[in-house]
């Protein structure tokens, strides 16, 4: 047995090679998907390796020359089959005899010239049998499965590839940074660690980094030590942050929307809130949840109406709401509450942003917890930015130590922080967003930076 081994892009590229080298007797006996070339590992490009044999003692197709012998052969054979046929009929009726005779008659015409078929080649054996036909459509239906498993490889092999150049880039960037590091002042070095400890984003710190060292150009400060790269970070995040003091809610704001995914701390807010402007503003609240998925939720609000004796309207559709804003018209301020969704699916904003259409000056707070991912913060504010939503409440802030996804979103989207909650008492725990107090808290004590 002859076994030859091929590596190509899919199986059908092995199939004209295999003919040509092995003849179209030959069998595939196997094929298995294997990697070539690459680097450290990665990078490798798949291919199908196809093992072929063919049987050493597999009868070979007669040449050309020999198919008039072949002929001669078939005629010797029609000549003995005529021959069963007639003794078989001188045993039969007399009209099947006759008949018999004459189908002998008829066939043994052509066989009485074999001096004529002889000189000239016999036709080349018919291309259209059974076998013959089953063949292209098998390859047919091969090339099709292949291709198919092409395509998804070549999909798979894709993301692969995106997957492995991204975390070769990672890595890359990580060495080139450490080395980089490694060259700066302790001082600098402690600036980096702490806005990479507080999970500032690395387009960010990079930023900050670069600002901090082109002051210290300015000031030219040559042997920069703690307190002057502080004082930088300080001036550089200062720059950045202007503006964005949280303001609280506006006098003339009537209606305040609280969205956000679930957990966060909505409803507590919105209780914390409405006792700041209950007790201390002396305006008259009111509130509105839509929050039907948690029967807790619509509890825990009405619990806090009670304590802050306000009242409470439960709305299960947009149209709803505006009976609750009609049963609401002698309040001042109105909070509303909304369900908490899987809000990195824009479809849901879009459901929760139907709620929130109401008459009169209104403010959005999106909720967002210091304990989540920065990734899918991220998300939900890039969706909920899409439908003007500017403001946010950050809360949580006593359960993490990391605050830089608020510094995150202010450079990204813009976001503004209205408030920061740091505890579950009401209502003292929540306080309007104060970006020099921020910036104590991001690069940590004197010591630390």
């Amino acid at each position: 047995m002859k076994v030859k081994r091929y590596v190509v892009n899919a199986v059908p590229d092995a199939l004209p090679m295999i003919r040509s080298d092995l003849g179209a007797d030959a069998v595939i006996l196997g094929t298995k998907v294997i990697r070539v070339g690459g680097f450290l590992g990665m990078f490798g490009k798949k291919k199908m390796e196809v093992i072929a044999a063919i049987d050493n003692n597999s009868t070979a197709k007669p040449p050309p020359a020999a198919r008039p012998q072949m002929a001669q052969h078939k005629q010797a054979s029609v000549n003995a089959a005529i021959g069963t046929i007639t003794a078989l009929g001188s045993q039969q009726t007399t009209s099947r005899n006759s008949a018999a005779a004459q189908y002998a008659n008829a066939v043994q015409k052509p066989a009485a010239k074999p001096a004529s078929l002889s000189p000239r080649p016999a036709p080349p054996p018919p291309d259209d049998s059974p076998i013959d036909l089953q063949k292209p459509q098998a390859e047919e239906r091969l090339n099709e499965r292949a291709f198919k498993e092409k395509q998804d490889e070549a999909a798979a092999i894709s993301n692969e590839v995106m997957d492995e150049l991204k975390d070769m880039k990672q890595w890359i960037v990580k060495m080139s940074k450490q080395q980089e590091l490694k060259s700066w002042p302790e001082p600098l070095q402690n600036l980096y660690n702490r806005l990479n400890d507080q999970e500032v984003e690395g387009v960010w710190i990079d930023k900050c980094m670069s600002a901090v060292q082109e002051l210290l150009k300015e000031q030219q400060v040559t042997e920069p030590n703690a307190g002057t790269v502080r004082a930088a970070a300080v001036q550089t995040l200062g720059k950045w942050l202007q503006g964005y003091d949280g303001a609280g809610i506006h006098p003339s704001t009537r209606v305040v929307h609280f969205v956000g995914p679930t957990g966060v701390g909505k409803t507590t807010s919105i209780a914390k809130l409405a006792a700041e402007q209950t007790l201390k503003a002396g305006r008259k609240v009111g509130f509105i949840t839509s929050d039907t998925y948690r029967i807790a939720a619509v509890d825990q609000l009405r619990t806090y109406a009670t304590i802050l004796n306000v009242p409470l309207e439960v709305v299960f559709s947009p149209a709803e709401v505006v009976r609750a804003f009609t049963q609401l018209q002698d309040r001042e301020l109105i909070f509303m509450d909304t369900a908490g969704r899987n809000f990195r699916n824009e479809l849901y904003v879009s459901e929760v942003n139907s709620l929130l259409q109401s008459s009169g000056q209104s403010e959005t707070f999106l909720v967002l917890s210091l304990t989540g991912k920065y990734k899918d913060m991220s998300a939900v504010a890039e969706n909920f930015a899409k439908y003007g939503v500017q403001s946010a409440v950050f809360t949580k802030q006593d359960e993490t130590s990391a605050y830089g996804a608020i510094l995150n979103l202010i450079m990204e989207y813009g976001l503004k922080p209205a408030y920061l909650a740091h505890g579950q008492t009401v209502p003292d725990d929540i306080t309007p967003f104060r970006t020099d107090r921020y910036i104590e808290q991001l690069l940590g004590a004197s010591g630390n930076e």
